[in-house]
């Protein structure tokens, strides 16, 4: 599909040498979705959301989570105007197309469940009012492993909200040698332009719902999730939302590459990110050395690939 192509590619300008990363994220926001890295600092996170605002003309938010802040910082706050004589709502940052929640694990529980309506149902309710957020509305979360001090693991509930969970990870060397040159004189970010409108974007999420997905990939789709669910190894498997998740991106993934159905290999590639943060194993699991990875991997080998005319 030529325009996302052309989207993806301007945010390469920015990200070098991380293809598959910059795709998942577009096809996230393509699938109706949000998405969750989580990796070391300084690896592009935070640059690759502001490429990714820059290149569809969208607003753009970040918040900085720690320990000190709350859900009223995120979401807005009610504030008397003594010349009305009433409240007013007054918004806070999560009114933007794309908002950046990084470090999202530094945050307490509370204030990370404020993104809970909003990441569900697109609008927030202050004080009984409903307020609607913008479209496309985009979290792009941000957090660090959780090996590292000072952070709170996002419960399972706010982990189900996000589409897919990835990693960046660092270049490989080449292209750190011309990650180098490329910000030699002056920054990507600062010089690339907007490809595409909101418009296009609402537009392109039409066409995703439209993707024709044959009843053998439905069934293939809930018969992975029911194989990692009954798994020895795992004490709570992907939830319904995920199935849904994972057909969608799969849909948005056809489109990208110019089909109007899906094929296996679309659910192959995108299963691992769209399941890793969903499936909970038991602790002695863990000690065994298994990983969620590894489990997702055991029921592609178990579950047998519909096969249809078309693919």
């Amino acid at each position: 599909m030529k325009k996302i192509e052309v989207l993806i590619e301007n945010i390469e300008r920015v990200i070098v040498g991380k293809r598959k990363a910059v795709e998942r994220v577009v096809l996230a926001l393509l699938a109706d979705g949000h998405i969750l890295i989580e990796d070391v600092p300084g690896v592009g996170k935070t640059m690759l959301a502001r490429a990714l605002s820059k290149s569809i003309n969208l607003s753009f938010k970040r918040i900085q989570f720690t320990p000190d802040l709350l859900p009223s910082d995120i979401i807005g706050v009610s504030v008397w105007d003594e010349k009305e004589k009433k409240f007013k709502f007054r918004e806070g940052p999560i009114f933007t197309n794309i908002l950046l929640a990084d470090e999202i694990n530094r945050g307490t529980p509370k204030t990370q469940s404020a993104l809970l309506e909003a990441m569900e149902e697109r609008q927030v309710t202050v004080d009984g009012i409903t307020h609607t957020l913008p479209e496309p509305f985009f979290v792009i979360g941000t957090e660090n492993p959780i090996e590292y001090e000072g952070t709170f693991p996002l419960p399972e509930a706010q982990l189900d909200r996000f589409l897919m969970r990835i990693r960046i990870g660092y270049p490989e060397p080449l292209m750190e040698k011309e990650m180098l040159d490329r910000l030699e004189k002056e920054h990507p970010i600062n010089i690339i332009g907007g490809v595409l409108e909101p418009e296009d974007i609402l537009s392109l999420k039409k066409e995703v719902i439209n993707i024709f997905v044959d009843d053998g990939i439905k069934n293939y789709i809930v018969e992975l999730g029911n194989e990692i669910r009954k798994n020895e190894n795992v004490y709570l498997g992907p939830s319904p939302r995920s199935l849904l998740f994972l057909m969608r991106v799969s849909q948005a993934k056809a489109l990208l590459s110019s089909r109007d159905f899906i094929i296996p290999d679309d659910v192959k590639d995108l299963i691992i990110p769209v399941f890793n943060h969903r499936v909970i194993l038991k602790p002695e699991a863990k000690l065994k050395g298994i990983t969620e990875e590894k489990v997702i991997e055991e029921a592609l080998l178990r579950v047998k690939v519909p096969i249809d005319e078309k693919i």
